[in-house]
């Protein structure tokens, strides 16, 4: 289980900053022409926070753990990945973008997995 837990954040983790390093780097324009139509809905600066939230949750699921310093911020930070896939939903429920919802959802859900394995049966302070 432990060894799952770590691919799935690993795979998290990649995925997020990437996603993150890219709205921060590119502009909303080019974002929304390129396929993130969500981008079309908020602000520069609402993407480039999105981004920058990204980017602190694909750190906040491997550093702790890997420096042992506050690994509880592992889960925490799977948390807040959960509550972005819930607004990523919400956004894109209203877009009427069913594709990127069940990205958005399987997202959430392995999340919910390294929030729940982390927090219960394969915490790093047990």
């Amino acid at each position: 289980m432990n060894i799952a837990l770590w691919i799935i954040t690993g795979l998290l983790a990649v995925i997020f900053l990437a996603g993150g390093a890219v709205k921060l780097i590119q502009p909303k324009e080019k974002l929304a022409a390129s396929g993130m139509g969500f981008a079309e809905d908020f602000g520069a600066g609402a993407v480039k926070a999105i981004g920058t939230l990204e980017i602190l949750a694909g750190v906040g699921l491997i550093l702790p753990a890997l420096l042992d310093i506050a690994p509880v911020l592992v889960p925490l930070a799977a948390v807040g990945l959960v509550l972005l896939m819930i607004g990523a939903i919400i956004t894109h429920l209203r877009r009427h973008e069913a594709q990127a919802i069940v990205v958005n959802l399987a997202f959430l859900a392995l999340a919910a997995l390294v929030a729940w394995g982390r927090f219960g049966p394969q915490s790093f302070t047990g």
